[in-house]
């Protein structure tokens, strides 16, 4: 069994590969991420971190190397066995919460659990349960456009820890709220990962918040480095 629960081992990724306005994006990228860790992110804007998370989530496929999920190499999976992975196994919280607006707090965190399989009921209570962990069980029936832009995150949140992963992916996720409301969602939110034990991956611009988790990266030129 790996120490490690996502390695990637030299990627490379090309846009517009031999074209004029050919972009080299990842550059022989090397990542190790243990169990319980939670690696900080860092990049400007443009710099590759956006398709880093997807290579690591698995929702696309580099050029050349490799992508190690709990000690298997999943880079040639077909597209079945990586949407498996990705249902069960990783979670993914964005900038913006990108919740269905149809539906309550409650539903939208069942929603992944229902999609996997589990019962109405047993999906339900454990989204509850979530919720009440981030202090919204009086929210839980309300839709995304009657909570705040705090709240809603939180409830993103929790949506992707719903089905268990053993990691977590965030691009930016507290990017898109005010100072204040960004330190509370992101206490939030490390709270979250560290009383679950998963392993996680952050990008963030902010490094007073970087400084905060258990090691940062850094990507320059296609590359990673550690501060």
């Amino acid at each position: 069994m790996s120490d490690f629960v996502l390695e990637l081992n030299a990627l490379t990724k090309t846009y517009n590969a031999g074209l004029p306005n050919e972009v080299q994006v990842l550059r022989g990228v090397d990542l190790q991420v243990k169990a319980g860790e939670i690696v900080a992110l860092v990049a400007p804007s443009g710099a590759g971190k956006s398709t880093l998370l997807h290579m690591a989530g698995l929702l696309d496929q580099p050029d050349e190397g490799e992508v190690v999920f709990a000690g298997q190499d999943v880079t040639g999976l077909n597209d079945s066995a990586r949407t498996t992975i990705r249902r069960d196994e990783v979670g993914f919280i964005y900038q913006f919460h990108h919740l269905l607006p149809e539906f309550s707090a409650l539903e939208n965190v069942a929603l992944p659990q229902l999609a996997a399989g589990v019962g109405r009921t047993k999906a339900h209570k454990h989204a509850a349960g979530l919720l009440d962990q981030v202090g919204l069980q009086a929210r839980a029936g309300h839709r995304p456009a009657a909570l705040s832009g705090g709240e809603a995150q939180r409830v993103a949140f929790c949506r992707a820890l719903a089905n268990g992963p053993k990691l977590l992916l965030g691009d930016e996720p507290t990017g898109n709220l005010d100072p204040d409301t960004s330190e509370h969602v992101f206490a939030t939110l490390l709270d979250l990962v560290r009383s679950t034990g998963l392993s996680a991956v952050i990008a963030t611009h902010n490094l007073d918040l970087a400084a905060r988790m258990d090691r940062t990266v850094r990507m320059e030129h296609g590359k990673l480095v550690a501060i």
